[in-house]
């Protein structure tokens, strides 16, 4: 009796429910029109329905915005990929485009050199205070052999100083033991280009008579035979000249950017066997 007291309006209401959508669904197929039985049963039953029609709609709603809400946060996810090849793929073309471009200014040189080149890679470095060289990706395998001049795009790299079957090892032109026969191109004075820190050059042995000035364009004189005669090697940059003492001091700025090179060309003749 408790039970039937406690829930007997739970068990009226979902009865008077029941019977209203009995009633529905044995008149709908006969007319269109509610009978006074149907009128009655709306009439009685309306506020009771109101409330389930409106927690209905407000769960079909919640649900529709939790599915649209996933949806978004998929295609949100997706577009993010999409965005991401995309920013890798014009990553990839700007490397191919800016490689091709130093190819090309590499073959201009190869073009200006007469005799066999082959190209190479820079794969390491060691710049310390004492030495400053250049790893290749090439060795004796490809015919290289110590003493080979080293250029690239822009001028004299510097020379091949140890090889071996796959590497070889180069010895920068501004390296303390670099030592490249040089004629400043306007005046035709001659020197010795010498390493010097800080990725510098000087040129030694230029005598105090000779007309050198800032600006002026130094290119390897072909004495000694390893250097081509007419490579860019670097500017001059400062010229000082003592009031003792014969040879004047003269600064370059080589022409290579040492410090971001990526391929380089070895000249294949001369060396050491």
């Amino acid at each position: 009796m408790e039970f039937i007291k406690k829930y007997l309006f739970a068990v009226v209401t979902g009865v008077g429910i029941l019977a209203a959508l009995i009633v529905f669904s044995l008149n709908v197929p006969r007319s269109r029109e509610a009978n006074a039985v149907e009128r009655g049963l709306l009439s009685v039953m309306a506020p009771v329905f109101q409330p389930f029609y409106r927690l209905s709609g407000l769960v079909e709603d919640v649900w529709d915005g939790y599915v649209s809400l996933v949806d978004t946060h998929r295609e949100n996810l997706r577009l993010r990929e999409d965005v991401r090849v995309l920013n890798e793929r014009v990553r990839e073309r700007n490397e191919l485009l800016l490689t091709n471009q130093r190819l090309e200014r590499l073959l201009d040189m190869k073009k200006n050199v007469k005799t066999p080149t082959i190209a190479a890679e820079v794969i390491g470095e060691d710049t310390t205070s004492w030495f400053r060289t250049l790893i290749l990706n090439r060795g004796s395998s490809s015919g290289i052999r110590e003493g080979m001049a080293v250029v690239a795009a822009d001028g004299i790299v510097g020379q091949i100083v140890k090889v071996a079957n796959s590497t070889s090892r180069v010895v920068l032109l501004t390296d303390h033991a670099s030592g490249i026969a040089a004629t400043i191109q306007r005046s035709r004075a001659r020197g010795v280009v010498k390493g010097k820190s800080e990725m510098l050059c000087t040129l030694e042995f230029t005598t105090r008579e000779e007309d050198v000035k800032v600006g002026d364009q130094v290119i390897s004189s072909g004495i000694g035979g390893i250097f081509q005669k007419g490579l860019p090697i670097g500017e001059v940059t400062m010229v000082k000249r003592g009031e003792y003492g014969v040879f004047q001091t003269v600064s370059i700025r080589p022409s290579v950017n040492l410090a971001h090179l990526e391929e380089v060309l070895v000249v294949l003749s001369g060396g050491y066997e």
